[in-house]
């Protein structure tokens, strides 16, 4: 790899022995995916995927220690994923009993490192970062050294940033030493379609549902996605850019997608439209049947398939302003339909608690408390990644959340329709 006389300088340990071995890392990182060279992370601010204080990451906390120690600390702020705990949360007496004094007993100690090391602030707990309320909205061409799966691929899509699906620890060492190794997403050619998406549903597609049928045929691929424009506009708006927060979390977790392009609507395909197409792109119809197939194709994973749901999470990734507004309105027109005057299945929607606090200042609030729904910053992944919740019967619209757990899979209506009429 070729290396500046700075980059250089620091890997021969003139800025320090930790500092020297951050870069060897990136350095070999990079020569692992054939890079010639790394380039400057530009973005404000960084984003964290480890945000969970699991007693098992022992190694990752003495990796922050090092680098606090010797003041190797980010040359960023950065935001990190959501905290795994929330009493607000339902749970029982053994539950909480294993969350706090066992899985995430480290959780209080790793935060205080956190903060020492770069958190922007205490609210900058969230999976989407980029929400305007976090404030961690990166600009297009920036260079990142982002890890978190949904977040990456939005910033590639929506925002036109670049960043490779990085591991996480990766996000940190680039952000302390200030390069990434210049290969893949953030090249003009690792950001062109190998693959031609054609959208030819008769209503509007479930964000969640073509989401996971777009990434579990591409994989790791980029798709050129045509005919969605038809049913989410040609503009980024609030409502376009929720719909694809949650289709791209999906193509991100069911398959491999760090970066997709939507015909006359996303910067690059605005700019160079059908130009981002390589030769000999493979195609992939999209129609009801398919979009049919995909669902029947889930596994339900519970124990006992029949049984009645304990809980419902909304918000994977987190729900933005709009969206709770939305549900809030959903949620109230269905009770009444129903003549109920609570959700009949305990839900927890969950958002960035700076996206809460927003929603809190709303008449929304108040209602949707009416409601029964329990609003949380909680990652549900990091709820239910355990044997005692595992066990449970939980439903969810989101796809990333039905793949890493044993969640069961509904679309939006079906998930109203469950939490509002229960076997009604």
């Amino acid at each position: 790899m070729i290396l500046t006389k700075e980059q250089q300088a620091i890997l021969d340990g003139e800025k320090g022995e930790t500092l020297a071995r951050v870069m060897k890392t990136m350095v070999k990182y990079g020569e692992a995916f054939g890079a010639e060279k790394m380039v400057p992370v530009s973005s404000k601010y960084n984003h964290l995927v480890t945000s969970f204080g699991l007693k098992m990451m022992t190694p990752v906390f003495d990796l922050m220690q090092q680098l606090i120690d010797a003041d190797a600390v980010s040359t960023q702020k950065f935001s990190v994923d959501p905290r795994p705990l929330d009493k607000n949360v339902p749970s029982n007496f053994l539950q909480n009993f294993i969350f706090n004094n066992f899985m995430y007993a480290s959780q209080g100690s790793y935060e205080k490192q956190l903060n020492k090391l770069g958190l922007m602030n205490d609210d900058a707990f969230t999976c989407t970062c980029y929400m305007d309320e976090v404030g961690n909205k990166p600009q297009k061409d920036e260079i990142l050294s982002w890890a978190e799966s949904s977040a990456v691929v939005y910033a590639n899509s929506v925002l036109g940033a670049r960043c490779n699906r990085n591991s996480g620890i990766i996000d940190i060492m680039g952000s302390v030493v200030g390069y990434v190794p210049y290969f893949g997403l953030l090249t003009d050619e690792g950001r062109r379609a190998t693959w031609i998406v054609k959208i030819e549903t008769t209503k509007k597609p479930e964000a969640q549902l073509l989401g996971s049928a777009i990434g579990m045929k591409v994989m790791e691929d980029v798709p050129y996605v045509m005919g969605l424009d038809k049913w989410i506009g040609d503009e980024l708006n609030d409502s376009a850019c929720t719909y694809l927060k949650d289709f791209g979390a999906a193509t991100a977790s069911n398959g491999a997608v760090g970066l997709y392009h939507i015909d006359n609507l996303t910067p690059e395909a605005k700019e160079q439209g059908t130009a981002l197409i390589s030769e000999n792109a493979k195609e992939y119809i999209i129609d009801d049947a398919e979009l049919e197939r995909v669902y029947k194709s889930y596994p339900v994973i519970w124990k006992n398939k029949d049984a009645k749901p304990k809980l419902c999470f909304m918000g994977c990734p987190h729900m933005s302003l709009q969206q709770l507004k939305d549900w809030t309105d959903k949620v109230e027109t269905s009770l009444k339909a129903a003549g109920n005057k609570k959700v009949v299945i305990p839900t927890v929607f969950t958002a960035a608690p700076a996206v809460l606090k927003e929603f809190q200042k709303t008449e929304y609030a108040e209602r949707l408390r009416a409601t029964g729904v329990i609003t949380s910053y909680i990652c549900p992944l990091m709820y239910m990644n355990n044997p005692l919740c595992g066990k449970m019967p939980v439903i969810t619209s989101s796809n990333k959340l039905r793949t890493y757990t044993s969640s069961r899979y509904y679309t939006d209506d079906e998930i109203l329709e469950q939490i509002t009429k229960g076997g009604k």
